[in-house]
C-alpha cells in the first residue's frame, strides 16, 4: 500500500501456510475484489459465503472434532483447552512485502492448503518461517502481489486474505469456531457468548510526529471490518498511510498511521474521526436508507 497496516494481530498483510491436512478451501475469489488504495476511493464491503489483537486470553473446553481428517495434526486430546486463534496482517515491518502471522496454540502444521488458497488470490509467498514461544507456534509469511511483486495495498484484498485464512482455520480446525467471531455464522460450534460492542470498542488517536497521527481501534470482529474501517477514515478525507490489523479470537485490533493533507490530525478532526468510527462500530447494521 502506499499503506502499511498493523493491528493487534493482523497486520495488513497475508499469511499462507500449509500442512499435510492444511487449512482450506478458498471461499473468496481474487476476481471479485476491487483494487483501491487506502487513501483513495471508498471500497465496498467484502462478504464471505458459508462453506464454507485483542488481549483476550480466555479459553474454552469443547469436544474434539468428530472427523480426524478435519484436524490438522490430531495430536491433542479431547480435554485440551482450545487456544485463542490469532491472525496478524502487518504493513509496517517490511517495506517490500505484507507480513502475515497465524497462531493457534501448537495445532497448526505447514499450512500448505492456506498457502495455495492465497496464491489463488494472485499472491506470492516470498518468505516463510516458523518460530515457537510460550504462546505456541507462529507461522509467518511475507507476501507480495504476483502482478507487481509489491506488497498488498488494496484493503479489499487484505480483507480477503484475512477471511481466507480464518475460513480455512474453521474448516480444518473446527474446534477454533468457538473462539472466533466468524464461528457464529460459518463454524461448527458458535462462540458461547456474544461480545458487547459498546464495551469492546475502544478508539484512541495520538500524535506520531508533525506529519502523521497514530490511530488505534479495537472492537468486536466481523467479516468486512478492515474494509469498513478504511472506508470510514477515507470518507472524511483522512489518508491511511500504513498499519496493522490483528484478529485475536472474538476481537479485532487495528493500528493505522493517518494524516490529513500531509500533516498530523488536529484535535477537532481527531474528535470527528473518533465519533464517526464509534458510531459505525456500535451500529454496524445501520443502513443509509434508514435515515
Amino acid at each position: 500500500m502506499a499503506v502499511a497496516m498493523a493491528s493487534s494481530g493482523c497486520t495488513l498483510g497475508i499469511c499462507s501456510s500449509t500442512s499435510s491436512k492444511g487449512f482450506e478451501k478458498q471461499p473468496i475469489s481474487g476476481a471479485s475484489l476491487l483494487r483501491t488504495s487506502f487513501s483513495t476511493d471508498p471500497v465496498q464491503r467484502l462478504c464471505i459465503f458459508p462453506k464454507t489483537r485483542l488481549s483476550s486470553s480466555v479459553t474454552t473446553i469443547i469436544p474434539k472434532a468428530s472427523s480426524s481428517t478435519t484436524v490438522e495434526d490430531g495430536s491433542y486430546q479431547e480435554t485440551d483447552s482450545v487456544p485463542t486463534p490469532k491472525v496478524i496482517i502487518d504493513q509496517d515491518s517490511d517495506p517490500n512485502a505484507t507480513v502475515v502471522e497465524i497462531t493457534f496454540g501448537d495445532r497448526l502444521g505447514a499450512l500448505l492448503d492456506t498457502m495455495s488458497a492465497l496464491k489463488n488470490l494472485g499472491l506470492n509467498v516470498v518468505k516463510a518461517n516458523v518460530f515457537l514461544d510460550s504462546s505456541g507456534k507462529h507461522n509467518k509469511f511475507a507476501i507480495t502481489k504476483a502482478s507487481t511483486g509489491r506488497k498488498v495495498d488494496d484493503p479489499e484484498l487484505l480483507e480477503a486474505i484475512r477471511l481466507t485464512i480464518i475460513n480455512n482455520m474453521l474448516e480444518y480446525h473446527p474446534e477454533s469456531s468457538s473462539q472466533l467471531a466468524m464461528g457464529a455464522a460459518f463454524g461448527m460450534v458458535p462462540p458461547p457468548e456474544k461480545v458487547d460492542v459498546d464495551i469492546a470498542t475502544h478508539i484512541n488517536i495520538y500524535d506520531d510526529g508533525p506529519e502523521r497521527s497514530l490511530l488505534y481501534v479495537e472492537s468486536a470482529d466481523r467479516p468486512g471490518l478492515l474494509v469498513d474501517l478504511v472506508k470510514i477514515i477515507t470518507d472524511i478525507n483522512i489518508a491511511v498511510e500504513s498499519g496493522e490489523f490483528d484478529t485475536e479470537g472474538l476481537l479485532a485490533k487495528a493500528k493505522f498511521h493517518v494524516s490529513y493533507r500531509g500533516k498530523a490530525i488536529i484535535k477537532p478532526l481527531q474528535q470527528v474521526l473518533a465519533n464517526s468510527l464509534r458510531y459505525f462500530l456500535r451500529r454496524p447494521s445501520t443502513e443509509d436508507a434508514s435515515f
